[in-house]
């Protein structure tokens, strides 16, 4: 049976968080609005944009936050444009990645990014090729609706029970419990321990390499 481990991307294999603090900050300066500090923006990463917007602006109404979601989206095109998207792998993650391959998981990721962020970074990474499936906010409901968890395991015929969730948010633990697949949280990302397990994580990695383990435990616990 297949075992499919499913990777958020913001702040789980990348660190985005200065890129993406830096396109808020020209979108709420384009808005007239004062830039939420970088601890509240943080907070957001992972979630579809029109929700991000709402979380961050909830005094404005959905078409305000609709307006704010495209000028975010011309923001960070332009900002890709001009080479000035900030994206690095977290040191780990490639080992990672080979060493649950050559376990026999597959790779997939569950990301609030478009489809069209998502290939761009993953290509600048050399790493499309390494994924069997890409669910990204174009197409499925924002974090933590499992959607993107379901998705992706109909498109590679993997049971939840044999599946982990890997992210550092906890929309991404709330999507793995709400699919039924292992919710592994990650302490290098944006939201902190304690919101890791309140949003429902079996287990915390403090370094990519402790994923492989804990994900071994949790499937092997479910079988």
């Amino acid at each position: 049976m297949n075992r499919l481990a499913i990777f958020d991307c913001d702040g789980t294999l990348v660190d985005s968080g200065h890129t993406i603090h830096t396109a808020l900050h020209r979108t709420f300066e384009t808005h007239g609005r004062e830039t939420p500090p970088q601890t509240q923006s943080k907070r957001v990463v992972g979630l579809s944009l029109h929700e991000a917007m709402a979380m961050l602006a909830p005094d404005a109404d959905d078409t305000e936050h609709a307006r704010m979601t495209q000028t975010y989206k011309d923001v960070f095109s332009e900002m890709r444009a001009r080479g000035c998207v900030q994206e690095p792998l977290f040191e780990g993650i490639a080992p990672l990645l080979d060493a649950l391959e050559a376990d026999g998981w597959l790779l997939a990721v569950a990301t609030g990014k478009s489809d069209r962020g998502l290939k761009h970074c993953l290509e600048v990474h050399g790493l499309l090729d390494r994924f069997v499936s890409l669910q990204t906010a174009d197409r499925n409901p924002s974090k933590p609706h499992p959607g993107m968890v379901l998705a992706a395991l109909a498109e590679v015929g993997a049971d939840p029970a044999m599946s982990v969730v890997i992210g550092d948010t906890a929309w991404d633990m709330g999507m793995a419990r709400a699919s039924g697949c292992g919710a592994i949280g990650v302490a290098w990302g944006y939201h902190d321990e304690a919101e890791l397990w309140s949003g429902g994580a079996h287990a915390i990695a403090a370094s990519p390499l402790e994923v492989l383990g804990i994900a071994d435990r949790l499937v092997r616990k479910a079988a």
